[in-house]
């Protein structure tokens, strides 16, 4: 099988940044109490890969009792990029992933699919030096599986030789969508019938070995 594009999840696949968000959902929920914290928490935790602005919708509908106003949407959201947005600048990369892509630069095009704000996400690739691996970067909205369908309909590829790398259900999700292959980062999917690591430091093996089979 050919290997026609690589695509990857930003936080957690290349930046060691879910911590930092995780971080500042709690600081951002803490207003509202101990309770909303946990349940956002554990909300965001179940579903990595989706936007702030939809977990903050579903804070407020299902934790709040009523829903967000657009005003409210907004400043929940300008609170959350003040708090975690200095330190995903500065955090660590993921292991691995800094040899994967100086490996595949100029063999097949790569590109970001990532649930966070698209403008955000440029800024924060281009002022790490990071974009110049990607051929597009690409951020919410739309949502994932729809983010990636463009994508693979931009670079004009066959999805089912093209890798998405994920670390959430939702990116896998968006695979199995959008019909590409699937490599797993972390421990929330391990043991799911796909190539898996707790970090990417063995990904060049698998992607050679699926390059030198479409030879």
């Amino acid at each position: 099988m050919a290997l026609s594009c690589i695509v990857f999840d930003c936080d957690g696949v290349i930046l060691e940044s879910v911590p930092v968000k995780t971080r500042a959902f709690a600081r951002v929920a803490a207003p509202f109490g101990a309770k909303a914290v946990e349940r956002l928490l554990m909300h965001h935790k179940a579903h990595g890969g989706v936007s702030r602005y939809t977990k903050f919708e579903w804070l407020y509908r299902e934790v709040l009792g009523r829903e967000i106003t657009q005003d409210e949407l907004e400043e929940l959201g300008r609170r959350y990029a003040e708090i975690a947005f200095e330190e995903v600048c500065r955090c660590e990369l993921v292991p691995g992933v800094e040899a994967v892509l100086k490996r595949w630069q100029g063999r097949v095009p790569m590109y970001i699919c990532s649930g966070a704000p698209h403008e955000e996400l440029n800024l924060i690739l281009k002022g790490r030096g990071l974009d110049q691996y990607f051929a597009g970067i690409y951020g919410f909205p739309p949502a994932k599986a729809e983010l990636l369908r463009g994508i693979i309909k931009r670079a004009g590829v066959d999805p089912a030789t093209a890798v998405m790398v994920g670390d959430s259900v939702t990116d896998l999700d968006a695979a199995e969508a959008v019909g590409t292959l699937f490599y797993g980062r972390g421990g929330e999917l391990q043991g799911g019938g796909f190539p898996w690591g707790e970090d990417l430091t063995r990904l060049n093996e698998w992607l050679e070995a699926l390059y030198a089979a479409g030879s």
